[in-house]
């Protein structure tokens, strides 16, 4: 066979889709769409089945999928349905391009789409490049590997300019986020994580189809026999999310927003499809809260095989979940990443066994837990690792590992399924850890000091006496307050009693106990824990030894000693510097423990103001919150600061999360699971507190600050000895028993004063018999003390307690209850900030309270949507946490934009687009391109509730800067400012004298009969009210409310006076012309108002013109001419005798010239109109033709752009205006052809000469209602759809 001299053939790439000789491709491949994508070769046997063949040609053919687009009769909903329900829709685009030869039965499927426009731009790319190049080939089987290899080298190029991440998702899973993306109309940064067969159950009848899950929205669609059902909803609407089982409804999830409930059912594996609901609803509540959005995991490792079903953001989420358990387990930084797990066993010399469990391996740490729950878990960071050796195997010991560690600890692992890899990827990452030499003698430093001993003393080498002595000694040089660099408790310890001495042997021997423990399990990160550890943390921990045993079981260890100076950087970074975290500070440190006499001088509040201010400048979005003074004063007793410092950081972030933000909202979730707790545990207890409200009450207060505010010192430390081994379930725990402990009188209380009373006094109570400091008062105890004292609680016993009957509450149960709260709890407080900007704006505009709501609701779906999408500013700049609500969620001008056109009452047509943009300028008061709800409702209520004058102002000043822009004017003015001729003005002045006149004579008949006295009117209605106002004032200024109204105007903006507002120039009028001419143009009594506008136009010209004459340009020109034509004798009105002459002469022909002025203008009124209807139809009947981006906007030819030559001078028409019937021009006039400079009117002007017309002030006086437009922008989808009108047209089959 012949071939073209140089092309190579090849099975692909994009050598085998090379070019040939003489017969290069002349374009490039059409781009990538969201809905349309060239697909590897797939062999294809049944071309026709359930498919509609549209066009052909001797090498291709464009196919439809039965049952989609209009008709198909019942063959297309039956094919329609069976799509739905067999996953079809989702395997399937509806549109597909094929590749045949004449004499071969198999098809090749080489492009698919989901709308017919963008197939037909692949379908005409192929036609235009490919087939005059086929026609060559003589061999069919050249031609469809030439084909094939053609469209893998554009999919080649096509992968190499984008992102790594689109190249893991399947081809199937592609086609079904685009199906996604044609169906509920997202755009294409809306990914989908994943989607689920299932049935919605709408009323009683399910409705089987598939529900997509996308990072923003839960998304259903069935189509079943013609009827079609979609379900869209925002992740951060969800209330509640929850997975049950009902007769009616067998094993579903009840999906919550505020106003329905919604059930799907019937999925093949519910508990996936579940966790991945919760994963992404918990991803929509942390970007409600602190506007931490989702963002894709760039260094997720990538598969050798893509899965089917699995797209990148699936996997990325589940990787999330996977290492949230990973660090939540074994305490591990908020950055560590688990790289992978595999099952082993470990050798556990305390007991000499083979220990079955998982091995995981992350960064910077290998990680063991037993099967068995807290028989052994282990923590091996890499920085301690020395050597990883493979052991030799044997029948009882296959595959063993033994790693060795800097403290002479070895570790043996056996039972690994693929130890060469696991070998390989623990040495890659040692490669990457850096040694760090003081790490090791941090945690291998001696049991900390007894009272007499002094810690600084260590070796110079030591990080902890170098880390804590470098911020004093800064500080020192700055500050009077002397630096702590031991743990406080150390320093102010006074000396035992002789009745103490008792308590301090027992001391001894829990410091013995723990010693031994050291001994036989390890000291430091690496020790085996157990469940004998975790016995000894609840008989209390040694004072000597608290401080490290809290870093060690919190986790904060290592990130100190991975972080060496951190504190003392940030130390004199913050030294001072103020801002309101700092003065909250201030405010509080002495009211932190000022019992202790560690914080009764200036040493101990040094150390405390120095830890919360570098927590606050590490951490800004915290900064402070009251009760983390409480915790840090406890934690500076037992450690040095920056021990304190990093305690903190454990506490605030990991073990606490969002305790401490400004809604504490961390505190209100687990006030919530522990409401579910007692409801579980105690039930008949839960019952009567939930009446008397006193859950809510007490919980804060006992989370907050882990009980140190309600418990004497002594005791609570012992909670928070537990807490730090054992998470937050202690507190839960705890909580409980002391409601079980006080259930009895709780169950005979009446009001909640007594139940606080109660419990109060038990907790004032619990003591704690083996300390061996003095005791201190506790500030809460002396409250509370009464006549009868009640008996004390041993706080061990306590404990105790609470393991035996609470202890089988699980950390994973904590975290699926948290989940649910978080959702109640956010939502919530979502509502209580609504209600809150509703009040505070309630005063200052006319719209009812439920008007405002769903007007809020409306604004902030506008934020949420461009913080999802994209905008023109980023998420943090729109929503601003810092600010009070009203003013926290912001939106842009393309969203202002979509809000103006779906609710202004003023519908303009196309021009409404251009009224919006001047709006949001009007706003935009601070010029950050960006309005808060308070200016948009303003906006909002002057177009509807506003008067007549209050109406017109507003439409006045959005034809003024700031609100119109300079482009948008006629360029002609700068122009014309640089060429303009004297002579000309000489000339335009003279024909101005005789328009004075001649509106002089009109004036007084007609003006002074309508404009001049509403003008009047108003005036005297102006002064009339001042005169009221003052009388008012002077009766009541003996009252006291007189001086709050008084400062209450003060506090209000003040209203801007009509006459301050700044004059308008003649383009500036001709806009607000064309503005009112749209305006009108939807209105039943549109003729008459065009009518009464042409009327109200032509006087304010006149108007303007007269005015001409009193400006300074005016009189300067006056005084040209007199130049010109010899000086006179000027009366006061600054107009010589013979100029007076000369307009007198003239009067009559003004007069006609003005009549024909009204008459022009009223003609082109009317044919503005005429040709606004025949544009219209045209652009109708060309919608099929044209997109979206191809409508032009108000600059171009549009309706009011058509201006009749003889109404208006030649100077007010721009360059692209369409002058219709020409025949009006009135050439004898005399006017120059340029922008006149000096023509000006006033709002005034305006007002008095509106008032004249009754069929415009009932225009601007109609009552107007939201409530229509607000339920038609309800009724709309949540997401608009971006499908272009030529979509859905149906095309004729061309010939190729």
């Amino acid at each position: 066979s012949l071939r073209p001299a140089g092309l190579e053939l090849g099975a692909g790439g994009s050598r085998a889709a090379g070019s040939c000789s003489g017969l290069a491709l002349r374009a490039l491949p059409p781009p990538l769409s969201p809905g349309t994508m060239w697909l590897s070769p797939e062999e294809v046997l049944l071309a026709n089945a359930l498919w509609v063949t549209e066009r052909a040609n001797p090498f291709f053919v464009l196919q439809r999928r039965k049952g989609h687009g209009r008709g198909g009769g019942l063959t297309g909903l039956l094919v329609g349905t069976l799509d739905v329900v067999l996953d079809s829709s989702a395997r399937v685009a509806p549109y597909r391009i094929l590749h045949q030869t004449q004499d071969s039965q198999v098809y090749w499927n080489i492009a698919c789409g989901t709308c017919r426009k963008e197939i037909t731009g692949h379908w005409e790319w192929l036609e235009l490049n490919l087939l005059q190049t086929l026609s060559v080939f003589d061999n069919e089987e050249d031609v469809t590997t030439f084909v094939k290899g053609k469209v893998q080298g554009i999919l080649a190029e096509e992968n190499k300019n984008k992102e790594v991440k689109e190249d893991e998702d399947s081809g199937k899973f592609k086609e079904a986020e685009l199906k996604m993306r044609k169906l509920f109309g997202m755009p294409e940064v809306e990914k989908l994580v994943n989607y689920y067969s299932c049935s919605y159950w709408k009323g009683r009848v399910p409705r089987q189809g598939w529900v997509y899950l996308s990072v923003n929205h839960l998304c259903f669609y069935s189509f079943l026999l013609g009827k079609e059902v979609k379900l869209v909803i925002r992740w951060v609407d969800v209330t509640q999310l929850e997975k049950n089982a009902t007769l009616l409804f067998p094993e579903c999830i009840k999906v919550s927003i505020r106003d329905r409930e919604h059930y799907l059912s019937m999925f093949l594996n519910i508990n996936e499809t579940f966790k991945l609901m919760e994963q992404l609803a918990n991803i929509a509540m942390r970007h409600l809260l602190d506007n931490e959005g989702f963002s894709e995991d760039k260094c997720l490792p990538k598969l050798k095989k893509s899965l089917k079903n699995v797209s990148a953001l699936k996997r990325d989420l589940d990787a999330r979940a996977k290492n949230e358990r990973y660090r939540s387990t074994f305490q591990l930084p908020k950055d560590e990443r688990l790289d992978g797990h595999t099952d082993c066993t470990l050798w556990t010399p305390f007991n000499k066994m083979h220990i079955m469990g998982q091995m995981f391996v992350s960064n910077n740490y290998i990680c063991f837990a037993s099967k068995e729950e807290e028989v052994c878990n282990l923590i091996i960071p890499l920085r301690e690792v020395t050597i990883v050796e493979k052991a030799d195997s044997s029948s009882v010991l296959p595959s063993p590992l033994s790693i060795s560690t800097k403290n002479k600890m070895t570790f043996l692992f056996a039972n690994l399924k693929d130890r060469d890899f696991l070998v390989q990827k623990i040495s890659d990452f040692l490669q990457r850890t850096p040694s760090r030499r003081s790490c090791s003698k941090e945690e291998l430093r001696n049991p900390k000091s007894t009272e007499s001993e002094v810690l600084p003393e260590q070796s110079e080498g030591s990080s902890r006496s170098s880390s804590t002595s470098s911020p004093g000694v800064v500080l020192d040089s700055t500050e009077a307050a002397p630096t702590a660099t031991q743990a406080l408790m150390t320093i102010f310890r006074k000396e035992p009693q002789e009745e103490l001495s008792s308590k301090m042997a027992k001391e001894k021997m829990k410091e013995e106990s723990w010693k031994i423990h050291f001994f036989e399990f390890g000291r430091g990160v690496c020790m085996y824990r157990t469940p004998k550890t975790r016995d000894l943390v609840l008989k209390g921990m040694p004072e000597s030894l608290r401080g490290e045993l809290w870093l060690l079981f919190s986790g904060a260890l290592n990130e100190m000693v991975t972080h060496p100076g951190y504190y003392s950087d940030l130390v004199q970074e913050s030294a001072g510097k103020y801002n309101l975290a700092t003065e909250e500070i201030e405010r509080d440190l002495h009211r932190s423990m000022p019992e202790h006499p560690a914080f009764q001088n200036e040493m101990g509040i040094a150390a405390l103001r120095r830890v919360l201010t570098a927590y606050a400048f590490r951490n800004p979005n915290i900064g402070y919150c009251q009760a983390m003074n409480i915790v840090t004063s406890v934690l500076l007793l037992y450690c040095n600061e920056e021990e304190a410092f990093w305690l903190l950081i454990a506490l605030c972030e990991r073990m606490l999360p969002d305790y401490y933000n400004t809604r504490v909202v961390g505190a209100l979730v687990d006030q919530g699971v522990f409401e579910e707790l007692t409801r579980e545990h105690l039930p008949l207890l839960y019952e009567w507190m939930q009446e008397l409200g006193v859950i809510s009450t007490i919980s804060l207060s006992w989370f907050l600050t882990l009980f140190l505010s309600v418990m004497p010192f002594e005791s609570a430390v012992v909670v928070v000895d537990c807490f730090f081994y054992e998470g937050i379930k202690v507190i839960f725990q705890v909580s409980l028993a002391v409601l079980e402990a006080n259930m009895e009188k709780l169950l005979n209380c009446f009001d909640e004063g007594e139940a606080m009373t109660i419990l109060g006094r038990y907790l004032d109570n619990v003591c704690n018999k083996q300390s061996t400091s003095p005791p201190i008062p506790h500030l809460h105890a002396l409250l509370t003390n009464g006549d009868d004292i009640p008996p004390q609680i041993d706080i061990f016993e306590l404990i105790k307690s609470s393991y035996e009957k609470f202890g089988s509450i699980r950390a994973d149960a904590i975290e699926q209850m948290r989940f649910k709260q978080r959702l109640k709890v956010i939502q919530t407080l979502e509502d209580t900030a609504k209600r809150s900007v509703v009040r505070a704006i309630l005063t200052e505009t006319a719209f009812t309270i439920e008007e405002l709501e769903e007007l809020y609701l409306l604004f902030k779906a506008k934020h949420l949507m461009s913080c999802y999408w994209g905008g023109s500013s980023s998420a943090a700049e729109r929503h601003d946490l810092s600010q009070p609500y009203l003013e926290q969620y912001r939106i842009d001008s393309e969203q202002f934009r979509e809000l103006f056109l779906a609710l202004s009452p003023w519908t303009c047509g196309l021009h409404s687009q251009v009224l919006a943009g001047r709006m949001f300028r009007l706003l935009d008061k601070n010029k950050d391109s960006l309005i808060s709800f308070k200016e948009f409702v303003t906006g909002l209520s002057g177009m509807y509730h506003g008067d007549h004058i209050e109406k017109l102002k507003l439409l006045y000043k959005l034809h003024l800067p700031p609100a119109l822009w300079p482009e948008e004017e006629s360029a002609l003015e700068a122009a014309q400012y640089f060429v303009e001729d004297p002579l000309a003005d000489v000339s335009h002045a003279t024909y101005l004298l005789s328009d004075m006149d001649f509106l002089l004579g009109y004036g007084a008949s007609d003006v002074a009969a309508g404009g001049e006295a509403s003008g009047q009117q108003v005036q005297e209605d102006a002064a009339n009210a001042n005169t009221k106002q003052k009388r008012d004032e002077k009766t009541a200024s003996q009252d006291y409310r007189y001086h709050l109204r008084m400062w209450a105007h003060e506090k209000e903006n003040p209203k801007e006076n009509i006459k301050e507002l700044t004059k308008m120039n003649q383009e500036q009028f001709i806009e607000m012309c064309k503005t009112l001419y749209n305006m009108f143009s939807e209105d039943p009594d549109e003729g008459e108002l065009y009518h009464a506008i042409a009327t109200v136009a032509t006087l304010l010209l006149q108007m303007g013109e007269v005015g001409k004459l009193f400006c300074s340009p005016g009189s300067r020109r006056a005084n040209d001419m007199g130049d010109h034509r010899g000086l006179g004798l000027q009366n006061k009105e600054g107009v010589s005798a013979m100029d007076q002459a000369k307009t007198e002469g003239a009067q009559p022909k003004l007069k006609a010239d003005c009549d024909i002025l009204s008459d022009t203008l009223k003609t082109q009124m009317e044919r503005m109109k005429l040709a606004e209807c025949v544009a219209t139809k045209r652009e109708s009947s060309a919608a099929q033709l044209l997109s979206d981006e191809e409508v032009r906007d108000d600059t171009s030819m549009s309706s009011y752009s058509m201006v009749s030559s003889g109404s208006l001078p030649c100077e007010d028409i721009s360059e692209d205006t369409v002058l219709v019937g020409s025949e009006h021009v009135a050439g004898g006039h005399g006017r120059p052809n340029s922008i006149d400079t000096d023509w000006s009117i006033s709002f005034e002007q305006i007002l008095a000469s509106v008032l004249t017309e009754s069929a415009l002030v009932g225009f601007f006086d109609k009552r107007v209602v939201v409530g229509p437009k607000i339920a038609k922008c309800k009724s709309q989808r949540v997401v608009e759809r971006q499908v272009s009108s030529s979509s859905d047209q149906d095309l004729s089959p061309s010939s190729s």
